[in-house]
């Protein structure tokens, strides 16, 4: 074989290396961003732009900086009726150390967009979660719901493997009475999802708010018959405290001890 030949070929033959590793890097690159558990773009089409809550979680981040929280606590975590117990849910779960960042409004997803900045940075050994509300009322498909919760769960156990999350039931309600059906649904779909993980912890808060005539008690709430009143946050109080009681109080005497 002639030299130009010869050359020819190891020309050829590095070529066609070149674009096999090539193709493969970006299989690859793409592959990884689909399977991401938090491949956020995937979710944006059907959910409302987070950054409407920019303003929130820079009040959140501003009270970090005056007082920084404590690391290895509880993140209460979630939309308006997690932000509606902000004012008791401290004496409500003591002696359990609680940092409560609800902001009214959110959804999953943007729970999911936010984690980074007011639950990570935390490092909290638990987070208590109410999401769903929302991702109901804006009609957000049960599946596109269900996946952005593993997202979200995915994201903290990548950082924090160990932190167990309390996952609270969507709660019916009188305003929104008429999607108890999908709410429904999705809580089967969360209750299954926790069944498959020993860190994940369904809490159902649901079942307990419908009265005898397996609706909605209305002592329970506001007179906007959406969001929680005094009842019902004592109510929640007696359903969540022991289980997270039974989950948490000998961690939180090892952090207060020093003992980790």
């Amino acid at each position: 074989m002639s030299n130009g030949r010869c050359v020819e070929r190891i020309f050829l033959m590095k070529k066609n290396r070149m674009l096999g590793v090539l193709g493969c890097s970006i299989f690859l690159t793409l592959f990884g961003f689909i399977a991401s558990p938090w491949a956020e773009s995937v979710m944006t089409p059907q959910y409302p732009n987070p950054e409407r809550f920019e303003e929130d979680i820079l009040a959140f981040e501003a009270v970090d900086q005056a007082t920084q929280p404590p690391q290895g606590a509880i993140v209460g975590f979630g939309s308006s009726s997690m932000r509606g117990w902000h004012g008791t849910i401290q004496e409500d779960l003591a002696p359990l150390t609680i940092i409560p960042r609800g902001f009214g409004g959110s959804t999953m997803y943007d729970a999911l967009h936010y984690a980074d900045r007011i639950v990570l940075p935390y490092r909290p050994r638990a987070i208590l979660l109410y999401e769903g509300d929302n991702d109901m009322a804006v009609q957000i498909p049960l599946d596109v719901y269900l996946e952005t919760f593993k997202a979200f769960v995915n994201k903290v156990h990548t950082t924090l493997p160990d932190t167990r999350i309390y996952v609270l039931a969507i709660k019916p309600s009188i305003s929104r009475w008429a999607i108890w059906p999908q709410m429904k649904e999705a809580n089967k779909l969360l209750a299954e999802a926790c069944v498959e993980d020993d860190r994940l912890i369904y809490i159902d808060i649901a079942g307990p708010m419908l009265n005898e005539d397996n609706e909605p008690d209305p002592d329970l709430f506001l007179a906007d018959n959406l969001h929680l009143n005094e009842n019902g946050y004592k109510l929640w109080t007696e359903i969540v405290r022991p289980i997270l009681l039974e989950g948490e109080l000998e961690a939180e005497k090892e952090h207060i001890t020093g003992d980790e």
